[in-house]
């Protein structure tokens, strides 16, 4: 039985991504929080028959309703509206950040835990091709031992646009916007962050629409960089700032996200002992980079680099479109959660300590 969905916002977020990745696992939209009277209209058009509310308690009133509730809303009220969900027991989708800070995430994920009521948390971006793609690379060990990721997460906007997330400067601002996924996607393939230095600056809006991270990742015990299942060492922050020896073979991520950039990318760059994965452009943005992918085969995605030679590399299979039918398995007790939500305050925590790394212009431990 295809499950029945509550959206609570129905903007970017919650039309544009959750709505349209339902429909396409087959689920229905059967409940929508939104009080814009447009995107009321746009919610009625879309999902005839669902039932449409003014705030999120008026729809946990109505919980049978629907049997999975995603909280879309605007990123400072992640942390309400995820307690409140969890109070009434309904399963639910916390779209990222979990919260605007690590005491916030841990306290969903509390609440939650108290009430015994399963969340995933959407960071969607661990299905990315390009993701994906990296993955595979590096379980084939053709980058040998990998010493640096760089991702540009950057776009050319010299007129920003009037949302909230360029406005607020409770929940808005590209830390907490792209943030979230850089540091996730560092994470997930190379390990714990140990130690975090961190730039941010408000170029064009009233929240950072400029951010440069340097992550840190702890050592991995002798084990190929990118495996997961061995017990990290740590590293002091003050040793690495400071000259001593670093963590063997723990990598180092520089990740960039920019609004004001007349020439984004390349996206991706991963250095190893082996050679460089090379991806220039991403999702179609426009980038002087991308004429270097003119001769890209068709089913690959990026390029093994050793100097002026380079190899396509294969695309496996998978896209965002797998998210979904991931959580129906899940909840029906076939599958793990999507993604563990301790995850998600792990990435809290880093980015915790990328503010405050910014505030006092020097390296900080997470």
């Amino acid at each position: 039985m295809a499950l029945r969905i509550g959206i609570v916002g129905y903007g970017g977020a919650g039309r544009q991504i959750h709505a349209r990745l339902a429909r396409a696992a087959g689920m229905a939209v059967t409940a929508v929080v939104a009080r814009d009277s447009g995107r009321r209209m746009q919610a009625a058009g879309d999902w005839p028959g669902a039932r449409l509310f003014n705030d999120l308690p008026s729809m946990l009133d109505e919980s049978g309703l629907y049997d999975l509730v995603v909280v879309a809303s605007p990123s400072f009220l992640h942390a309400e509206h995820a307690a409140a969900v969890a109070a009434v027991g309904k399963p639910f989708v916390l779209d990222k950040p979990i919260g605007t800070t690590a005491a916030e995430a841990r306290r969903v994920v509390s609440a939650a835990s108290s009430s015994g009521t399963p969340f995933t948390v959407f960071q969607n971006r661990r299905w990315d091709p390009e993701q994906l793609t990296l993955a595979a690379l590096l379980e084939r060990g053709d980058l040998g031992q990998v010493h640096t990721f760089e991702r540009h997460w950057e776009r050319w906007r010299p007129k920003p646009q009037q949302r909230w997330k360029e406005n607020d400067v409770r929940g808005g601002g590209l830390l907490l916007d792209l943030g979230p996924h850089l540091v996730d996607s560092a994470t997930q393939l190379f390990g714990p962050v140990v130690a975090v230095y961190a730039e941010t600056r408000a170029i064009s809006t009233p929240t950072e629409d400029d951010v440069f991270l340097v992550l840190h990742h702890a050592a991995q015990d002798g084990k190929q960089v990118g495996q997961q299942d061995g017990k990290p060492g740590r590293a002091a922050a003050a040793d690495v700032l400071f000259g001593a020896e670093p963590p063997a073979k723990g990598v180092v991520s520089r990740l960039w996200a920019g609004s004001l950039v007349g020439a984004p990318g390349p996206r991706t760059r991963v250095l190893g002992d082996g050679g460089a994965y090379l991806v220039n452009s991403f999702e179609g943005d426009p980038s002087p980079f991308d004429v270097l992918d003119a001769e890209q085969p068709e089913g690959t995605l990026g390029w093994l680099v050793r100097g002026r030679e380079r190899t396509a590399v294969p695309q496996p299979r998978g896209g965002h479109d797998d998210f979904y039918p991931a959580v129906a398995e899940w909840l029906a007790g076939e599958a793990e959660v999507p993604v563990d939500p301790a995850d998600a305050v792990r990435t809290a925590e880093v980015l915790d300590a990328a503010r405050r790394s910014a505030q006092e212009g020097r390296l900080v431990d997470v």
